[in-house]
């Protein structure tokens, strides 16, 4: 989701789905440590989220290396937080060797990665890096699209999604994404199904979280060791 400047405010829709979003989150997070149930002298690998996500996360983790594309900006974590680490690669190609980390996390990233190849290699890669895996990812099945914040538009063909955007999304008719943005969210977002998922993740149980108890909202790979 294209960030706005620090100067715009988003319209009320958007800054409600935000709010909205952050609940949502946190109760993940809960069913992510009491799942997986984490070691606190275990590491973990956060593949496309922020350092800042980890700083209150102290008595869950005593190591958490998060990965990007790009430059790494410099951490510098509060008192009580764990060791937080920015590193530069590709979740696609990690340079790490099997098994390095406890846990491998990743909240909402592979669907940004590419088409399914590039999924697959993602999933491969995430399968091999961590003994113990929480991938999540927005589900297809959902009628509402979270990027464009539009009914449906996922499920008709990629080439009319930034135009169906403009006129038939919160995003487009709030103008909080403007016709380029729109385009870019288009072009670098492909959803996944549970059927993809549990082809990406054979290993792993594959949870669905819903929203109204009804509507499939996002879809979890995970694995636990049973050495961690």
């Amino acid at each position: 989701m294209t960030d706005e400047a620090p100067s715009a405010r988003p319209p009320r829709v958007i800054r409600f789905y935000r709010l909205i979003w952050k609940i949502w989150k946190e109760r993940r997070f809960k069913r992510f440590v009491d799942t997986v149930r984490p070691e606190r002298s275990g590491t973990l690998l956060d593949i496309g989220g922020y350092p800042f996500n980890w700083f209150r996360r102290g008595e869950h983790f005593s190591r958490v290396d998060v990965l990007n594309l790009g430059p790494v900006q410099p951490v510098d974590p509060p008192a009580g937080a764990p060791l937080v680490r920015a590193l530069s690669g590709d979740g696609r190609k990690l340079d790490f060797p099997d098994s390095s980390y406890d846990i491998v996390f990743s909240n909402s990233v592979i669907e940004h990665v590419g088409g399914f190849p590039e999924q697959k290699a993602f999933a491969e890669e995430a399968r091999r890096v961590g003994r113990s895996l929480w991938i999540q990812t927005p589900a297809w099945e959902c009628p509402v699209e979270p990027h464009f914040l539009g009914l449906f538009i996922h499920w008709l063909p990629n080439r009319w999604h930034a135009r169906l955007a403009r006129w038939f999304s919160f995003r487009g008719l709030t103008g909080a994404s403007d016709p380029s943005d729109l385009r870019a969210i288009a072009q670098t977002t492909r959803l996944l199904s549970k059927r993809e998922m549990k082809l990406l993740f054979p290993d792993c149980e594959i949870w669905t979280e819903r929203m109204l108890l009804i509507l499939p909202k996002s879809h979890v790979a995970i694995r636990k060791s049973h050495g961690f």
